[in-house]
């Protein structure tokens, strides 16, 4: 259960709450989401609430045109620069980077017009909760009681009486520790919309695929690694030669959930590639500005109606008013 609680409040944290002031029903806020971030990571005034500990990297954008997307000044303006922030799951800022997990990622792309775009996800595929509600409610069940211990029942139990998290605790109980950021599969959970100048019209997912490969640390390489290795993984990659992602479209149909990021799309969807991002250069302090709100599009991109994509910007919000006040 430790390290379940570990992964879940890495991956499903910020990258899952930043959207509008409220849930759907109005019950769950950001700010109570900011909140409990806290109770469950502690007070780290100056830090983001969730995903405290992470790594800057700096690179290019290069777009893939093609007939889905035609017309996105995303893709169809060169090369573009590309600022990631890659992370682990939760809000301590010295978090061990040996443990198996949530990691997660921020990309910002800025266009010739000064416009930007961003993606922002996480290695897990599906959500802790088909709501902001839910989700909420399953972190609370892991909140220790007076005597500092939690009791991974009210979780199980919790989890009976509201599947959507399942699959997600699924894929926690079998995390493992990436070998490098560079190595990791990042997916965006929730569905956009482009429309193209012709009001054409398409429903994607996308993911980010390590074209180094997917790699996880043995038992042994575990023992063997420092604490805070990850920083030197990527930058002994670099100097060995390209390190490069893949950013991929799965295109939905009609039947496929539009605002249920707990739930994966069929495996069988088309695949369209957007583009590959190149990194350069690794460390710097660019992202520390940056608020990665998965709510910025360049033009001609929209979001869905998932409410927990809709909660993200305002939680990013408080979050990013919180760390540069200090608080």
């Amino acid at each position: 259960m430790k390290n379940y609680f570990v992964s879940l409040i890495g991956a499903s944290v910020l990258s899952a709450f930043c959207g509008s002031a409220l849930a759907q029903d109005g019950k769950i806020q950001a700010a109570d989401m900011v909140a409990l971030f806290e109770k469950m990571s502690g007070q780290h005034p100056g830090h983001r609430k969730a995903h405290a500990r992470g790594l800057c990297a700096t690179g290019v954008f290069i777009p893939s045109p093609n007939d889905l997307f035609k017309g996105a000044p995303l893709l169809h303006n060169g090369e573009l620069p590309v600022v990631m922030r890659f992370s682990l799951g939760g809000g301590d800022p010295d978090a061990d980077e040996r443990v198996a997990g949530v990691r997660g990622v921020g990309i910002q792309i800025k266009l010739p017009d000064g416009s930007i775009h961003h993606f922002t996800g996480n290695n897990f595929p599906v959500f802790a909760g088909k709501d902001p509600d839910t989700f909420h409610g399953f972190l609370s069940t892991m909140l220790p009681d007076e005597s500092g211990k939690s009791d991974p029942a009210k979780t199980l139990a919790y989890a009976e009486e509201h599947p959507s998290v399942k699959a997600h605790m699924a894929w926690a109980q079998n995390a493992q520790a990436p070998a490098s950021f560079a190595n990791v599969e990042y997916y965006g959970l929730h569905t956009f919309y482009y429309e193209s100048a012709d009001k054409e019209r398409t429903k994607f997912r996308w993911r980010l695929s390590p074209d180094l490969g997917i790699k996880n640390l043995t038992a042994d390489e575990i023992m063997s690694k420092p604490s805070d290795f990850l920083a030197d993984a990527l930058a002994e990659q670099l100097q060995e030669g390209p390190v490069s992602f893949t950013l991929i479209a799965s295109i939905g149909q009609e039947e496929d959930s539009t605002n249920d990021p707990s739930v994966q799309w069929p495996a069988v969807r088309e695949k369209v590639e957007l583009g590959a991002i190149r990194l350069t250069d690794s460390g710097g302090e660019q992202c520390k500005p940056l608020n990665f709100d998965p709510n910025v599009f360049s033009a001609g991109f929209s979001p869905s109606d998932d409410p927990v994509l809709r909660m993200r910007s305002a939680a990013y919000a408080i979050s990013f008013g919180k760390r540069l006040s200090g608080q």
